[in-house]
């Protein structure tokens, strides 16, 4: 199971840092991936990150202003999103996958996930 938090209501340009936290095993064995619904669009894979940490892939929308991370000794993952604009209003989720492949990471929007949490808004708005 997964549970996404740190969303919340944010101005232009400003910063929020997501956390998704796993529980009832490890995630060693899984790559995670962020993505995000806003009403009206399309569910987007903004971003990855492999098993080990070592790669990372980004959406072009947020290339640049955020950056993906992870603890694997605590099971979390996170999410660091700068320089927020109204375009990342969304519901923001993470998701995993097993892989062997613990290098590589793939970003993917709930097609090929093992599973993910209920999702985090944010707004961003002034």
């Amino acid at each position: 199971q997964l549970v996404e938090s740190g969303g919340g209501l944010v101005q232009p340009g400003g910063s929020l840092t997501l956390s998704c936290v796993a529980s009832g095993g490890t995630l060693d064995y899984y790559a995670i991936s962020w993505f995000r619904q806003a009403p009206g669009k399309e569910r987007e894979g903004v971003s990855c990150i492999s098993a080990t940490g070592t790669n990372t892939k980004y959406a072009d929308s947020v290339a640049g202003r955020f950056i993906a991370s992870r603890d694997n000794a605590k099971n979390l993952v996170f999410l660091q999103m700068t320089n927020l604009t109204a375009e990342d209003t969304a519901t923001y989720f993470c998701g995993a996958y097993s892989t062997f492949v613990r290098t590589m990471c793939e970003r993917r929007a709930t097609r090929g996930l093992d599973f993910w949490g209920q999702g985090t808004q944010v707004t961003v708005s002034s």
